[in-house]
């Protein structure tokens, strides 16, 4: 009953309560190896009935949008376009950081995710008309490196480099408290309150969340769907 006292009373959604439960499983692993206890209570620890708990799971962190018109009015920072193209595309910041010129295309107004945490994650993303020209500007600025995001000196974002140095300082300067995650959360945000499908959501921004089966292997999206799509937004 402590065990699902905690569960019951800590306010967490149900990702962090699932945890939570790992938790009491390792730590009862633990104390039976070593003769601590001889019962595993965590087996009998209930999460399952806070499974359609998670409210407003991409507006507690969105931006709003008086914070999206305060960074639109520093748009010629080349630096805060990199967060503009964040709020319009939803990947996560480290594929944006690793991604290569040569999955860009700019013509077709999209860029491809070869290498992402979740295998859904592996995706086209369609490119926004208001942000396009900021990626042909990135990609024309130092020819010679082969990352479309890149230090000033032309090598590859570390991402502990773009925060400490750069996003926060930015957001900083304009009174922001928000980390790059967050304009992921606020692009799916937005894009959901411009109704788009929620299928075509997913195939945007990978969410590796419970696709159907159907979602999966027989939903095709062409690039001028998904392009429409974040245009709407």
């Amino acid at each position: 009953m402590d065990l699902q006292t905690v569960i019951d009373t800590c306010g967490k959604n149900y990702p962090t309560l699932r945890k939570i439960k790992v938790l009491f499983n390792q730590l009862y692993d633990f104390a039976i190896k070593n003769d601590i206890c001889n019962k595993d209570y965590s087996t009998f620890v209930n999460v399952v009935q806070y499974k359609d708990r998670n409210p407003n799971k991409y507006d507690r962190n969105k931006f709003e949008k008086e914070e999206i018109e305060r960074i639109w009015e520093q748009k010629d920072d080349k630096y805060y376009q990199i967060i503009l193209m964040l709020l319009y595309n939803g990947v996560r910041i480290s594929e944006f950081l690793d991604l290569k010129k040569e999955n860009v295309h700019l013509d077709e107004h999209y860029f491809d995710v070869i290498s992402s945490k979740t295998e859904n994650g592996i995706r086209k993303v369609p490119i926004a008309d208001k942000v396009l020209p900021y990626y042909k500007a990135w990609f024309e600025d130092n020819l010679k490196c082969k990352y479309l995001i890149h230090t000033p000196d032309g090598k590859h974002f570390q991402y502990r480099n773009y925060y400490d140095s750069y996003f926060h300082p930015l957001m900083d300067q304009l009174k922001i408290d928000r980390t790059p995650h967050c304009c992921r959360h606020t692009c799916i945000s937005m894009l959901a309150e411009a109704g788009v499908n929620q299928t075509i959501i997913k195939k945007i921004v990978g969410h590796s969340g419970a696709m159907t089966l159907t979602e999966k292997v027989y939903t095709h999206f062409d690039i001028k769907e998904l392009v429409d799509a974040i245009n709407r937004i």
